[in-house]
């Protein structure tokens, strides 16, 4: 792959998803772009590239899956899990009569093991849990991802977190160090694919109380931050909350929100009053 040719796919890559690379991703990328012309039977760049803007078979969503990271575990980053049930909810359901709906958003959510934390945290840690109609949305960019997450197997990385009690009580062994959620618990999980760079698409999901969105933005440049953060200002609903990755700050990109700090985690509110900044 030439210079040129790098450039283009980037600026393809970017345009499309608002993920940047660089040339310190060369390697990165090129292996990727090596694996997807293999599978493709495409036999140079050129004829690759033509194959996938014109998104024959599909080849963009395949292309898209491979730049994708999913490395992620049960109670991940567990003291904003502790911050939605001791503060965000209390104040989210303060003006919601009981069996009004509660919607939370894993966005990316990977291969599931967020939104299903979610799940368990709420049946284990919140006595409002059965009071309210509550709606967990799971939605990522890569769609591979979205499929193991509705499969709902993981093996033992991906539990080691949770206590033998809980794995016990919340899945059922499948294979050697392999263990599925059950099924309750997975139908409880929407699974929806999504681009937080395509407006139209994040507006599709309407509004949610409480709002996931980690380790995500630092794969943006600016202008892609700034835009998913609009976007997913517009999907809070006014006085809900964004909780991001540790290493991120919603301050350094959009004046949309304001910061709100309580004991186990700094987490990001639209106002109350839903005007923008």
């Amino acid at each position: 792959m030439t210079e040129e040719e790098f450039r283009r796919l980037c600026d393809f890559l970017y345009r499309r998803t608002g993920m940047v690379f660089t040339e310190a991703k060369r390697y990165y990328v090129q292996r990727r772009v090596t694996d997807r012309m293999t599978a493709t039977g495409a036999t140079s760049f050129p004829s690759y590239f033509a194959r996938l803007r014109g998104d024959l078979n599909g080849e963009l969503e395949q292309f898209i899956n491979v730049f994708t990271v999913n490395e992620t575990y049960f109670y991940r980053e567990d003291h904003q899990l502790r911050c939605l049930t001791t503060n965000l909810l209390m104040e989210c359901v303060r003006a919601k009569p009981p069996g009004e709906v509660v919607r939370i958003w894993s966005v990316p959510c990977s291969t599931g093991e967020e939104p299903y934390s979610i799940a368990i945290w709420l049946l284990e840690n919140w006595p409002q849990v059965d009071a309210y109609d509550i709606e967990i949305v799971g939605s990522d960019i890569d769609t591979r991802a979205l499929e193991a997450a509705r499969e709902g197997v993981f093996g033992k990385r991906a539990l080691m977190r949770l206590t033998p009690d809980l794995v016990a009580k919340y899945f059922v062994p499948v294979g050697p160090e392999q263990w599925r959620v059950l099924e309750d618990l997975r139908q409880s999980v929407r699974f929806t694919p999504v681009n937080l760079v395509e407006t139209g698409e994040t507006r599709a999901h309407g509004r949610f109380d409480v709002i996931f969105c980690r380790n995500v933005l630092i794969y943006f440049d600016d202008a892609s931050r700034r835009l998913a953060a609009e976007n997913l200002y517009e999907n809070l609903l006014p006085g809900g909350y964004i909780c991001l990755g540790h290493s991120e700050s919603m301050s350094r990109i959009s004046p949309l929100f304001e910061v709100r700090r309580y004991v186990d985690a700094i987490v990001y509110q639209r106002p109350p009053g839903g005007a923008r900044g």
